[in-house]
């Protein structure tokens, strides 16, 4: 994925979230408890199989990956690109990258990997900024 795409992806998390943001009172509906409960427990069964020689394309990991879009979708459906800015964030950004690294060291980038390619594979996302603005 080319420098753009990334650019693009960075830009409609950025959009998607302020708008989700300002619409739900910062999120007020979510059990964030909940999510980081359910995060860790996901996060944790994705360790067990970094070390084993899994590919974020495999199965099993995509399955993994639907799970942390479904918490993901507790907060709002996310577009493709911001799905993918997503991954692009968790590497990005220094207290995100330890947080998810806490788990195993290869997590992020492990994560990233899978997460673009269930947005190249996957379905249920909300359609894109991009596609919104010229509907």
């Amino acid at each position: 994925m080319g420098n753009s795409y990334e650019d693009e992806c960075r830009r409609s998390l950025a959009k998607e979230q302020v708008k989700s943001l300002a619409g739900t009172n910062n999120w007020e509906h979510v059990d964030r408890e909940r999510v980081h409960r359910d995060w860790d427990v996901l996060y944790r069964e994705i360790t067990a199989f970094l070390d084993g020689g899994s590919l974020p394309g495999d199965q099993q990991i995509q399955e993994f990956v639907r799970r942390h879009f479904d918490i993901v979708c507790r907060f709002y459906t996310p577009s493709r690109e911001a799905y993918v800015g997503m991954s692009l964030f968790y590497a990005e950004d220094e207290a995100m990258r330890a947080f998810h690294d806490s788990y195993h060291p290869g997590m992020v980038e492990f994560l990233g990997a899978a997460i673009k390619v269930f947005a190249e594979q996957g379905s249920g996302f909300a359609p894109s900024a991009g596609a919104e603005a010229s509907a």
